[in-house]
């Protein structure tokens, strides 16, 4: 039985906003259907000045209706946005925030939320910072026997020096304890599940190290375009938007060394411990060690996708990829010589976030007298869209007197043995905020660990401009060169199905 979180305000900037209806609010929705919200609680919607309480609770209601992941039950929608209220704030005004301050202070007497204040900044990247100092300014951020806690969106950072001031910043705000860099890939069970794949059986721990593991392929694909996020996507580009996050997340989980315990704090720290053991790249291994590309029209199943130079706010000459694939090695005892291999784009012909782990390959002198030729290659892979689940493929004989071997898959998924409520990945995020556990969110040496590994990537990417760019067609696997950063080595991609 899961516990109750604090009473608390769950105070939301850009209430207004795509992330806030989109996720945000389907996620508090299922949380209250879970009964797993606190029995004193509000919602506080920061917005510009104009939209009164009423104007906002329609508003997130009408979201969580197109939104929702499962069926809504109007009795329990009405609770949750009978406590929502809008204060005007804007970090252009900081008489805003000492007027919100006041505000906050008698919400929380007539709700009884105990001055428990956690903060949600779904904004662009750029308000952080403002939004921050004017909270720590009024007082806000400071825990007088009731807790304060900020939730801060990805990117953290655009590069490794942005990353850092940022992280600097804060805490001259708040202490790290304070603060939750989320990341809603980490609210998928199979991901929360590596640790206990990994570390609760003891047939994998064994041969998880270099002498068993040939190689690992990190594959996060998306089939849609950039859409309106031209303005956006055009000054981060693939590389920022998923490596340091999404990529790196899933790359510690499956590196990171056995805990001393099951906590925030060793969990944390193991996670920082790999990411700062990625070996660090000149600007001219960068580029042998990476392929970028760029979609150019095409269809991705009954959609037509446009050139990628001609989505709206993006430069007509722009080199930003809308493609990457890396090439990592990790220097410490387990991952010595095992290459990961990771890739990312957009407009693919297929959306597929997987882990796949390739074993070495088994000597084949014992099959030298039958009609066998080659193996199977065996992967253990960790699939979290479009399906979460877990397969293993290995070698077996094919019925009948000759000795033929194939290859076989070992499917688990979670759907066909669990009956879990469809979720958006970010209920158990905002539920550990509420109860301060932090195991699943990143820390600033974390953060910075991994932006110093893809500062060469950047650098190099930057210094090159648009030569190397490789176009690929959308609705494609991306760009054929993206093929040759494994066979060059031998390997292949594992083909995504």
């Amino acid at each position: 039985m899961q516990k109750k979180p604090d009473p608390c305000s769950f105070i939301i900037f850009g209430a207004t906003g795509d992330l806030t209806h989109r996720l945000v609010v389907p996620a508090l929705y299922n949380l209250a259907a879970g009964n797993l919200l606190p029995d004193k609680f509000c919602v506080v919607g920061i917005v510009r000045k104009g939209m009164s309480s009423e104007q906002l609770s329609d508003s997130l209601m009408q979201g969580l209706r197109k939104f929702a992941t499962r069926p809504v039950d109007e009795a329990i929608a009405k609770r949750l946005f009978e406590c929502v209220t809008s204060v005007e704030a804007d970090p252009r005004d900081p008489a805003s925030f000492d007027a919100m301050n006041e505000r906050l202070d008698k919400l929380e007497k007539a709700r009884g939320t105990g001055g428990n204040r956690l903060f949600y900044l779904a904004t662009p990247p750029s308000a952080f910072l403002p939004i921050s100092e004017q909270l720590g300014r009024t007082g806000m951020l400071e825990e007088n026997g009731a807790w304060r806690r900020l939730i801060i969106e990805k990117p953290f950072g655009t590069d490794l020096a942005s990353a850092r001031a940022l992280n600097a910043a804060l805490l001259k705000l708040m202490d790290e304890h304070q603060i939750y860099r989320i990341d809603h890939y980490l609210g998928k069970e199979t991901v929360q599940n590596i640790l206990v794949l990994r570390f609760a059986n003891g047939m994998f721990e064994p041969i998880w190290n270099r002498n068993h593991i040939d190689h690992i392929q990190i594959t996060v694909d998306e089939k849609l375009g950039v859409g309106h996020r031209g303005s956006f996507y055009d000054a981060t580009g693939a590389l920022r938007d998923m490596v340091p996050n999404h990529l790196f997340q899933l790359l510690s989980l499956v590196a990171m060394e056995p805990p001393a315990r099951f906590d925030a704090h060793a969990v944390r720290s193991e996670k920082a411990e790999v990411l700062s053991a990625i070996q660090i790249q000149s600007e001219q291994e960068a580029l042998s060690n990476s392929v970028r590309g760029q979609y150019r029209t095409g269809r991705v199943g009954d959609t037509e996708i446009e050139d990628y130079l001609k989505t709206p706010d993006v430069k007509p000459n722009s080199s930003t990829e809308t493609y990457a694939a890396l090439k990592l090695t990790i220097d410490n005892w387990r991952w010595a010589g095992v290459p990961f291999y990771l890739r990312t784009g957009k407009a693919l012909t297929a959306k597929r976030t997987e882990i796949a782990i390739k074993f070495k390959q088994a000597p084949f002198a014992m099959f030298r007298d039958t009609a066998v030729d080659r193996l199977s290659q065996n992967y253990l892979v960790i699939s979290t869209e479009p399906t979460e689940g877990i397969e293993l493929q290995f070698n077996t004989k094919v019925p009948g007197p000759a000795i033929n071997i194939d290859g076989v898959e070992m499917k688990f998924r979670y759907k066909d043995y669990f009956k879990a409520e469809p979720s958006t990945g970010y209920e158990t995020l905002i539920y550990d905020c509420m109860i301060g556990d932090n195991l699943l969110f990143q820390r600033a040496d974390s953060v910075e660990a991994g932006w110093q590994a893809v500062q060469p990537f950047i650098d190099a990417w930057r210094t090159a401009g648009g030569r190397g760019l490789q176009p690929y067609k959308a609705g494609s696997e991306g760009p054929e060169a993206a093929n040759a950063l494994l066979t060059r080595d031998g390997r292949s991609w594992r083909k995504l199905g």
